[in-house]
């Protein structure tokens, strides 16, 4: 952790995804950063994911038959909106700026489920946060993807080497690289120079799209994050791009 915070400006923390950490854990790591060290979080999975998901089950999580149908999905129930305050308590304490919500592929563009989506976002309390959505699965077009950030302030965010974002929010721009760009090998893809150049000049077609772009995040989610994030970061020093980076 140390050395992490001495190369690095920032971290999205994955753990609040599976399982949030206790106050006294989250606490700590936010006295052991340096006070401009930034902290991003993704929301937790109770939100996000139904509980069949096997995200439960890597993270020890065992819901009731009886409660099964309250997680997950937007779904606007208690258990759901708890699960935000718990949430937001985490954000706060981390002083984090910008939250994910990342979807899975089962969450489709239902009725119901853009529903959800509206009312959870529109009662739920999100303070100064940016909220950044990574949709997943083909059944999400351009249409309603821009339709759905613009009238709920989402960010879109996408993989680079896949798609670019549709809308921004806040001038905030927000990149998840997931591996090979795009491929089969995903998280044991090793990014190389020719990678690095393509994404620059990929973060310079987004700033050329969205005139208000204050700060790009760059997110690496491969088996070599730490060491691709270090490389681009020395890439980014040598072109004197001003994008922050990190891992995830």
């Amino acid at each position: 952790m140390k050395s992490y915070f001495e190369e690095f400006k920032v971290v999205e923390i994955q753990r609040t995804f599976y399982k949030i950490p206790r106050e006294s854990t989250l606490e700590k790591w936010k006295i052991q950063a340096p006070e401009e060290f930034e902290f991003t979080i993704k929301a937790t999975q109770l939100i996000t994911h139904p509980s069949t998901s096997p995200t439960y089950k890597k993270a020890n999580i065992s819901v009731p038959p009886s409660s099964q149908e309250n997680y997950g999905f937007f779904r606007p129930t208690e258990d759901v909106f708890s699960a935000w305050k718990l949430n937001k308590r985490a954000c706060d304490i981390l002083n984090a700026r910008i939250c994910i919500f990342q979807t899975p592929k089962s969450f489709r563009p239902t009725d119901e489920n853009l529903e959800n989506m509206r009312t959870f976002f529109k009662r739920i309390e999100r303070g100064n946060l940016t909220f950044g959505w990574e949709p997943r699965g083909k059944d999400w077009t351009e249409e309603i993807i821009k339709n759905l950030c613009k009238s709920l302030n989402l960010t879109h965010v996408t993989d680079p080497f896949k798609q670019l974002p549709i809308h921004i929010t806040g001038g905030i721009a927000y990149f998840r690289l997931h591996g090979s760009p795009p491929g089969k090998k995903m998280y044991s893809y090793k990014y190389t120079e020719k990678d690095f150049t393509d994404l620059v000049e990929k973060l310079k077609e987004l700033e050329n799209s969205f005139n208000n772009t204050k700060k790009i995040y760059v997110m690496f989610n491969n088996i070599y994050m730490r060491n691709d994030a270090k490389a681009f970061s020395e890439v980014l020093v040598m072109k004197k791009k001003e994008i922050h980076f990190g891992h995830l």
